[in-house]
């Protein structure tokens, strides 16, 4: 059997065109390893940017345009800069160009010299008498560094069950887990999964990462009880039935070994959800719910729009009739209007969530926690939901964002979310990703970025192709940044970005320079560019969240044991012998825990004789941390209580229950949070961080 035939290259001209519109001809999955992209590739995503590169001939007619355009052009369509420097696009001008300036603020200047921050309208005039118009964005320098480190908690919402659950966490048990762990364990944050809308529809796809809008949250999270119109339901009796379901749901996952089942649990929750809806709201509520409404405007109106149709048309809008395809059609309008008292459902839904997200805020700041709760944003959306619906023109047609290949996943990735489209973000001065932002630093201290590098370049699939036919697009990073500086100083948030695996070079050092923190977890931390050891903590970089672990790895007493590789084995994950497998595993192990000794680590803190070797080791890991000068630590709780499972094993599908294991103790037991509240092991580790690590 012979070996497939390597992919054409791209042709000069086609380079040149791809690299004018940012579209990589080549990446290189290693510093000493460059692997070209096919001329397929290349072809098939300058067509989702709307270049026509399917004949020789249209490669050369677009590229003179693309150049013509380029030695024609005054601005491009978004100027991004920072305060107290004006922009190098202005510095380009030809001389004598008259610049008027109108600022969000609602002055008009004629010099970009010590503009406020924010986003602004830019006009040039050349002495010829050419103009050009622009968005002009400013943004603070960078970031403010956190003022003193703070330890906090990591935990995915939905395994959080307490007492008063409805079979998953909700808001209620994050606001109590805010409110007890800022007062009871000096915790600075609370670190919690996505919590964005979902695309409905059973079985829902369970994974908080590819969700049907960034942009609003999802109801499932609510607390029924603490909606204020429970009180006065008109039929009182339905909803203590619908109470009494949702215990036996409770239940079943914390007494009887069941899964969390989201979907149950939003049946239950609508249901309820629509009790409460025929009830009347008060008039400063009333007042409330309209100042929402204005606040968000079309965007909201398009989401409720979109959940409204999708209860008719299903939850795929490429399958709708033609005319609702389009947000902005007649067909929709009418729609609409026959729909509004589901439209104005869905909004109520959305605004009762953010009230209850904010709630679960200003519980943790009223506990102390100089950063209160700390939302996750994904790195894309459903292809079938609600944003790429209502901001389809702003979506990449017929591409998907994954990875390329690498030592680790030789088919590379396939995510299936499709990219924004640069060209379309800068000609809109990056409105969507700017709105996107506001709408989580409502309620958020800080806000992780997944997969950061995302801001500066994304892997672009073909639909239809494998991973391995993709390419790299990039993104204006510059005015990235300056969007994600502006609305996280606006905002007064911090901002982490999930910054592991392949790193394209500088990407890191921008970061930094704009304030953001990076991600830093234990096993991923070692002299690579030496002899591969464990790096001390001296070696660790202090603009970081530094943890032990995350939803995506093993638990740390499963990876001190090894029995993650076993996990792995009997699912038949490994692609290496077992017995390899178990030696690399105990090996990468024994390294740590020899330089936790080599350290003085390792000795039981809070638990006294009871502390077993496995709960010593585990906070000898955690004083690890706090040995580093990193500015953010990070406790994995279900690490509190010994649990062994991830809550997500990358490369499974149906083969393990990811997204939807409750946090549990060693021997597997739920644990509520009640538990977690009354763990002695918890509070053990917890003490570790709050005596320094000594």
């Amino acid at each position: 059997m012979t070996a497939p035939r390597p992919a054409d290259p791209p042709s000069e001209d086609l380079s040149r065109l791809a690299v004018l519109h940012g579209v990589a001809t080549s990446y290189s999955p290693s510093p000493d390893r460059t692997v070209p992209a096919s001329a397929t590739a290349v072809t098939l995503t300058l067509a989702a940017l709307g270049v026509d590169a399917s004949t020789p001939g249209a490669v050369r007619a677009a590229l003179a345009a693309r150049e013509r355009e380029r030695d024609e052009r005054l601005l491009p369509p978004t100027v991004a800069g920072w305060s107290g420097s004006p922009p190098a696009a202005l510095a380009a001008l030809p001389e004598g160009t008259r610049l008027r300036i109108d600022t969000e603020q609602g002055e008009s200047r004629t010099s970009a010299d010590a503009l406020p921050p924010g986003v602004h309208r830019l006009t040039a005039t050349t002495p010829d008498g050419r103009t050009a118009a622009a968005h002009l964005i400013v943004a603070p320098p960078r970031l403010p560094t956190p003022a003193g480190r703070s330890c906090g908690l990591l935990v995915q919402l939905y395994s959080l069950l307490s007492r008063r659950s409805w079979g998953m966490g909700d808001l209620g048990d994050l606001a109590e887990l805010a409110g007890w762990a800022g007062r009871s364990l000096g915790a600075g944050f609370v670190q919690v999964n996505p919590l964005h809308a979902a695309v409905p529809g059973a079985p829902t796809d369970p994974s908080p990462y590819r969700p049907s809008s960034r942009r609003f949250p999802d109801p499932v999270h609510l607390r029924i009880e603490d909606v204020p119109e429970a009180a006065y339901a008109e039929d009182p009796e339905r909803l203590r039935a619908l109470l009494e379901r949702a215990g036996r749901l409770r239940e079943a996952v914390l007494r009887n070994g069941a899964l969390i089942d989201r979907d149950a649990v939003w049946e239950l929750k609508r249901e309820a959800l629509e009790l409460l809806g025929e009830v009347p709201l008060g008039p400063g509520r009333r007042a409330a719910y309209c100042d929402f409404l204005a606040e968000q405007g079309q965007a909201l109106e398009d989401h409720a729009t979109w959940c409204a149709l999708a209860e008719v048309h299903g939850s795929d809008w490429h399958r709708w009739p033609t005319g609702l395809r389009d947000p902005r059609s007649a067909e929709t309008a009418q729609a609409r209007n026959g729909l509004m008292d589901r439209v104005d459902f869905w909004s109520r839904l959305a605004w009762l969530t953010d009230t209850q997200l904010t709630a679960a805020q200003r519980a943790g700041r009223e506990a102390g926690m100089p950063v209160g709760i700390v939302h996750d944003l994904a790195v894309g959306v459903h292809p079938g939901g609600a944003d790429a619906w209502a901001q389809q023109e702003h979506f990449a047609a017929g591409m998907s964002v994954g990875a390329p290949p690498d030592a680790f996943n030789a088919r590379g990735q396939d995510w299936g979310l499709p990219p924004w489209r640069p060209d379309r973000l800068a000609e809109s001065g990056y409105a969507p990703f700017r709105e996107l932002l506001r709408a989580l630093f409502r309620y958020a201290g800080a806000l992780r970025i997944d997969h950061v590098m995302g801001l500066f370049r994304l892997w672009w699939v073909p639909q239809g192709h494998p991973p391995t036919e993709g390419t790299y697009v990039r993104y204006d990073a510059e005015a990235m940044l300056a969007v994600l500086v502006l609305e996280a100083s606006r905002a007064g948030a911090l901002v982490i970005g999930e910054d592991l695996g392949t790193v394209e070079p500088g990407v890191r050092e921008a970061l930094r320079e704009r304030g953001v923190l990076g991600t830093s977890v234990l096993w991923f931390e070692r002299d690579w560019e030496g002899d591969g050891r464990p790096l001390p903590p001296d070696g660790w970089r202090a603009d970081c969240l530094a943890t032990a672990t995350t939803h995506d790895l093993p638990s740390t007493a499963a990876r001190l044991t090894g029995e993650h590789v076993e996990l792995r084995d009997s699912l038949g994950l490994l692609t290496r012998p077992l017995e390899e497998e178990r030696a690399e595993a105990a090996a990468d192990a024994g390294e740590w825990l020899a330089l936790l000794s080599r350290l003085g680590l390792l000795h039981g803190t809070g638990g006294g004789s009871d502390t077993s070797s496995e709960e010593a080791e585990i906070q000898a890991v955690h004083r690890f941390l706090l040995r580093t000068p990193a500015r953010m630590i990070g406790v994995w709780l279900p690490d509190g209580v010994g649990d062994r499972r991830p809550q997500n094993l990358p490369g499974t599908w149906d083969q393990y229950p990811n997204w939807r294991l409750p946090i549990a103790d060693a021997q597997g037991r739920p644990v509520t949070l009640e538990d977690l509240a009354a763990s002695p092991r918890l509070h053990a580790l917890m003490e570790v961080l709050r005596e320094g690590g000594t």
